[in-house]
């Protein structure tokens, strides 16, 4: 009989675990406040402000499209400096994002489709961490958008390291 309260108490609280991660579209008001927050980050590596890591949290990690590019972000802010130094470093602009939210809104994610002018479409998607002052981006993850059709030429050029 213990064990089988035990294992109620235990599946009780899985559920109700589950039923706070639960993904939901964020609310209009808290999906506007994500965007600025992200649309912001995106402009201050598209004028080259060094405020770009300040939105990163200090555990936050960044993937970028190259295999060897998975940062934590001190050490991303440290290769990018290089990009920083220039009027602009990169320049990305969401033509879509979709906002999701835990349900106590501390934990905030997101994907988007961005166009680029150096790398054309690209998607991304991140996880954002709500604070007492403000938002901190905890994961971002840049791909570059490979259309199917030519997707086994990207392979090979892969392969053939070119």
């Amino acid at each position: 009989m213990p064990r089988l309260l035990a294992a109620a108490i235990l599946c009780l609280g899985f559920l109700g675990m589950l039923n706070t991660a639960r993904a939901a579209p964020a609310d209009p008001a808290l999906a506007s406040q994500v965007n600025a927050f992200v649309d912001a980050w995106h402009d201050d590596a598209a004028h080259a402000r060094m405020a770009y890591f300040d939105k990163i949290a200090a555990d936050g990690v960044y993937i970028g499209t190259d295999r060897t590019e998975l940062w934590q972000r001190d050490a991303f802010k440290a290769w990018a400096r290089k990009y920083f130094e220039r009027k602009s470093a990169w320049s990305f602009k969401a033509t879509r994002r979709n906002v999701y939210a835990s349900a106590d809104k501390s934990l905030i994610w997101f994907d988007e489709l961005l166009d680029t002018p150096n790398m054309g479409p690209c998607m991304a998607s991140g996880v954002i961490r709500k604070t007492a002052t403000g938002f901190e981006i905890v994961h971002y993850q840049l791909s570059m958008a490979v259309p199917n059709e030519v997707a086994g030429q990207v392979t090979k050029l892969i392969a053939t390291g070119k």
